[in-house]
């Protein structure tokens, strides 16, 4: 039996969240929110439950399915990760946006801090890059490092048009052809819609082994599919605890009673938080394997939330701007802004219970008293407390701030607060009457891109950029 098998397991694993430091009974009426405010929003919660419960019936959000729905997929991917590790160095993700982060986010937290730097015996996989942007000079670094022959190649892209991402692609078949020849294909998984875009036309006429994208599962909320899952499964993550997280999490926000609901209590807080002026929110974890969280929720949060009409067309620009921090680092870059500017933040912690290693610190100058007190204790001592400082220093500013504790970083751990965060994210979107599933205010960037790289089709938005204001001398300086 495997371990999340085991339903006391599973327990003893179940992330925890900490609202005591959103609530009036903590903050003060002033500052707080009141559990009589929460209950007032009855209506709007049952509402926004039934809606949830409905797109999921019709398959609307496919997304909170993948803990069900993968098993044969499953199997594909672990056989194929096994291939790729027995027969490459490399593995190399080209993506951008959803199907990057995701990934990102996840390797940071269960694997080796060092992935990449330590030997190949102890990792277990192949080295693991992700090339998330189209900066030329990251791109030749690339190749500076790694051998394209012992390399694979995962081409990440839900719409098959991403123009980033192709480009990577163009470049990397291009040079894959030269060195390797006609074997270049082996060296290459799409990751992509089965029906829709250019690259599974691509994959299909090129023979790529290629993995599917439902339909009703977007870039930012794909890191349970495919997306995730492959490089994941490669670096020798065990994805079935992960999904095995996932669906665990989605029994706990299966509950109507919102007080019952991590993701639905979390939600129902921000939204509150952002009608009462509190437009920033921060994710501030405090361990480097969380890190990339931070990265993956800002993309999640700032693109589901952030929109300019509501479902009924009415212009409301809402959004709460996400602000990616790290405990403790960002204690001495970020937190002097949060304890004493503006009332406009909601910060969030991840904590970890139990990590991974323990390291002592040694004792020694017992004439220095600012040092020696150090000593005896453990690093891991050490962060709880810096974290448990600063929760108090904002809770004495009355600042708002939860938390979001886990047991221990894990893939069941991991597979939980991923599926906590969308569902919050969506069920925050019910209430604010939008659509988290689309991303307009994006689309303007695209057009424009294809326009001035004279993509066919859009010659009008070209004469349109062509023919925009001249830049004043006079404002550069």
């Amino acid at each position: 039996m495997k371990r999340f098998e085991d339903n006391n397991w599973k327990e003893s694993m179940r992330i925890r969240f900490d609202f005591n430091n959103m609530m009036s009974d903590m903050l003060g009426e002033e500052w707080g929110i009141s559990k009589a405010q929460i209950t007032a929003l009855e209506q709007q919660i049952k509402a926004a439950n039934e809606k949830l419960n409905h797109k999921r019936k019709i398959g609307k959000t496919q997304w909170r399915e993948l803990p069900y729905t993968q098993e044969e997929v499953v199997k594909d991917i672990l056989a194929t990760a096994d291939g790729v590790r027995q027969k490459f160095e490399c593995f190399v993700l080209l993506g951008i946006g959803g199907s990057a982060l995701g990934p990102i986010a996840v390797h940071q937290a269960l694997n080796h801090l060092h992935y990449n730097e330590i030997p190949r015996e102890k990792r277990g996989g192949p080295r693991f890059y992700v090339v998330d942007n189209v900066d030329p000079e990251r791109m030749q670094a690339l190749f500076d490092i790694i051998d394209v022959k012992s390399t694979v190649f995962n081409v990440v892209t839900k719409s098959g048009n991403t123009s980033e991402t192709m480009a990577q692609f163009l470049i990397v078949r291009d040079m894959l052809k030269e060195v390797i020849g006609d074997n270049y294909r082996d060296h290459i998984i799409a990751t992509t819609d089965m029906e829709k875009g250019n690259l599974i036309q691509i994959a299909r006429e090129e023979g790529f082994k290629t993995f599917y994208i439902p339909a009703g599962v977007g870039g930012r909320f794909s890191e349970l599919s495919p997306v995730g899952l492959l490089p994941a499964a490669v670096c020798g993550i065990d994805i079935e605890e992960l999904l095995a997280g996932a669906a665990y999490m989605d029994e706990l926000c299966s509950q109507e009673d919102v007080f019952k609901n991590p993701a639905y209590m979390a939600a129902v807080l921000q939204y509150i938080a952002m009608e009462q002026g509190k437009n920033i929110s921060v994710m501030m974890p405090y361990a480097d394997s969380l890190k990339y969280m931070a990265d993956w929720y800002a993309q999640l949060w700032a693109e589901s939330l952030g929109k300019k009409v509501d479902l009924d067309g009415n212009e409301v620009y809402v959004g709460q701007t996400p602000v990616k921090a790290l405990g403790v680092t960002d204690q001495h870059s970020q937190i002097q802004l949060y304890t004493e500017g503006p009332f406009d933040k909601v910060i969030t912690f991840l904590t970890v219970g139990k990590y991974r290693n323990e390291v002592h610190i040694p004792k020694a100058y017992e004439k220095m008293s600012g040092v020696s007190f150090l000593g005896g204790h453990t690093m891991n001592q050490l962060i709880q407390a810096e974290q448990m400082a600063t929760e108090y220093a904002l809770y004495k500013a009355k600042r708002m701030n939860r938390t979001i504790m886990l047991p221990e970083v894990n893939a069941f751990t991991i597979g939980q607060l991923l599926y906590m965060l969308e569902v919050e994210t969506a069920f925050v979107a019910e209430l604010l009457n939008i659509n988290a599933f689309d991303q307009p205010g994006v689309e303007e960037g695209k057009i424009a891109t294809y326009a001035l790289m004279g993509r066919p089709g859009y010659e009008r938005k070209k004469a349109e950029l062509d023919s925009r204001p001249e830049k004043k001398a006079e404002y550069i300086i």
